[in-house]
């Protein structure tokens, strides 16, 4: 019987690790592990019931750009949609167009990270 595998970390190729980890760290109330000129690593808060549970999430320092929409991308769940997309942004993001204002039944806000990464911000689950 073979060990149980999980995923240990999300790695994500960026220009600038420490200016992505620090807006990330910040926007999911995450802490910053591990650092030097290669990458940057952030994890859950001690004490946090997920701990071992999710993956780390490692930006790590690549020379190309990013030219095209991500294949991969966070989808977060606020409490409260407009106070979090308003305190992403007063963290950096911007708020960005992928097509969404095409789809009447669209309920996220897509956003984009310091280097341009996009994620969305759905609604909150209790509406």
């Amino acid at each position: 019987m073979s060990e149980k595998l999980r995923i240990q970390c999300i790695t994500i190729d960026c220009d600038n690790p420490q200016l992505l980890a620090d807006f990330w760290a910040a926007a999911l109330d995450w802490k910053i592990t591990e650092a030097d000129e290669e990458g940057v690593v952030i994890e859950l808060l001690d004490g946090s019931p997920e701990v071992g549970r999710i993956p780390d999430i490692l930006f790590y320092k690549n020379p190309d750009r990013k030219v095209v929409k991500n294949r991969l991308h966070f989808d977060l769940r606020p409490e409260d949609q407009g106070a979090e997309v308003a305190r992403l942004e007063s963290l950096g993001a911007i708020r960005i167009e992928v097509g969404q204002a095409d789809e009447p039944e669209a309920t996220w806000i897509v956003m984009a990270d310091p280097e341009g990464n996009e994620f969305c911000v759905l609604r909150a689950r209790s509406e």
